[in-house]
């Protein structure tokens, strides 16, 4: 059974634009049904969620905190590294983990999770061993449907339709 998921950021909770304002700000947009299945899952269900992402953004220190993300790893290079010792803290293996990313960054950690995922704009280095492929793209609700696969899969419909009906 799935107790974490893990999230790259860029390209899966994001479309992938980093656009800049001329103050030198950074935008990202965030899909709502995304946040919505994370909420879900991190503050109904009671289930583990991090963040581990290769930038560093203030953004997405607010948005993992809105989300009850548990666990936020910024300017990572070795995601499989920082992703052990999280499964370390927590007492989990990496059977109970499913991790979606959409680039190359991703690579070795979604090769070691139990569930991996990209969303339909993921490189196609990862597509070619990836367990499902996203008809969603980053940015676009790939994330909710990631959640609803695992929720399908592992039996807990009614558990994260509970709070909604």
């Amino acid at each position: 059974m799935i107790e974490l998921i893990v999230l790259d950021v860029d390209g899966t909770l994001t479309d992938g634009k980093i656009t800049y304002t001329n103050s030198l700000d950074e935008l990202k947009s965030f899909d709502v049904s995304d946040g919505l299945a994370i909420a879900t899952w991190t503050k109904v269900m009671g289930k583990k969620a991090a963040i581990i992402t290769g930038r560093t953004s203030k953004i997405v220190e607010k948005r993992a905190d809105d989300l009850s993300i548990t666990h936020l790893y910024q300017k990572v290079h070795n995601k499989d590294e920082v992703l052990q010792q999280i499964l370390d803290k927590e007492g989990l293996s990496w059977n109970q983990v499913a991790a979606i990313g959409d680039d190359l960054n991703d690579y070795k950690m979604l090769k070691k999770a139990q569930l991996s995922f990209t969303p339909a704009n993921g490189t196609h280095y990862l597509k070619d061993f990836v367990d499902v492929i996203c008809q969603k793209s980053g940015g676009n609700g790939a994330v909710r449907e990631m959640i609803e696969y695992i929720v399908k899969e592992d039996n807990l419909e009614e558990e994260f339709l509970k709070a909604w009906l």
